[in-house]
């Protein structure tokens, strides 16, 4: 097994040759709305013909991962974010530990897994979320797909937690944000999107309470990630999606242009290398 934790950097640009790529891994960071980054970069990724035949997410990162894996269009990808309600009257609940009922959303999604199964998908597909009870986090590459999807985007408290044999799971972001671990062995080349970076702020963004925690968690996420990002043969990070709220859907698709410009220089950068 690769052991990514001895990894020197290597998403600098340095000795990397995209024709001798044999198999490629897509992993995706969650991320809540600035995740359609992540779209952004496989637009770019499909106009140079570059596909990846494994791909690994979290939380949002496995919402767009199972799209990709299935082949939905780039415009598919937005249609489904743009569409799918966050805040729906009738998706509140008072019968389960958040304000959204997630269960709710399971004939949303069948309108684009019909089948409802991994198995059906067209790219081999990893997705993680967190055991609440068992404290752990658990893989899904086989088997149903809707309810695994679902557990690992349901951000606590906002989205109830979904049952799977007998256990609640919530979002994957909780104790894996960049789900690197199967990507590891399977793919010759590791293509790594993070949307939740971390750049400099001024002092006036960090005024209240709920920026402080934001920021103190946003630095959590990353530190426990970095080694795993640095592992990466090329990585894409989107400092700018900072300023666009992780909930925010009017920033739908200002975090999509982020993602498609910032991913189509760094990518022409790395085919000129």
């Amino acid at each position: 097994m690769r052991n990514y934790s001895s990894y020197m950097p290597k998403h600098t640009l340095v000795n990397i040759d995209t024709n001798r790529m044999k198999s490629v891994g897509l992993v995706l960071s969650g991320g809540g709305v600035r995740g359609m980054a992540h779209i952004g970069l496989i637009k770019a990724l499909n106009e140079r013909n570059i596909s990846a035949q494994v791909v690994s997410g979290s939380s949002v990162g496995a919402l767009v991962g199972a799209l990709y894996a299935n082949e939905n269009s780039v415009d598919d990808m937005l249609t489904f974010f743009k569409e799918t309600p966050l805040f729906k009257y009738s998706f509140l609940t008072i019968l389960k530990p958040g304000f959204i009922d997630t269960d709710r959303y399971v004939k949303v999604f069948r309108a684009y897994f019909p089948e409802n199964s991994f198995k059906a998908l067209k790219r081999e597909l990893h997705i993680v979320a967190t055991n609440l009870q068992k404290g752990e986090q658990l893989f899904f590459s086989d088997g149903e797909l809707i309810r695994p999807l679902l557990a690992s985007a349901a951000l606590p408290p906002v989205f109830s937690p979904v049952e799977i044999e007998n256990q609640l799971f919530a979002d994957g972001g909780i104790m894996n944000n960049f789900p690197l671990e199967p990507v590891v062995d399977k793919a010759d080349f590791i293509i790594g999107s993070n949307v939740s970076a971390i750049g400099e702020l001024h002092k006036n963004a960090l005024k209240n309470s709920l920026q402080i925690t934001g920021r103190v968690t946003g630095l959590m996420i990353y530190a426990i990630n970095h080694q795993k990002l640095e592992a990466c043969d090329f990585l894409v990070e989107y400092e700018e999606l900072e300023k666009i709220g992780v909930l925010d859907r009017k920033g739908i698709e200002k975090a999509y242009q982020i993602g498609y410009e910032y991913a189509s220089k760094k990518l022409d950068e790395l085919i000129k290398k």
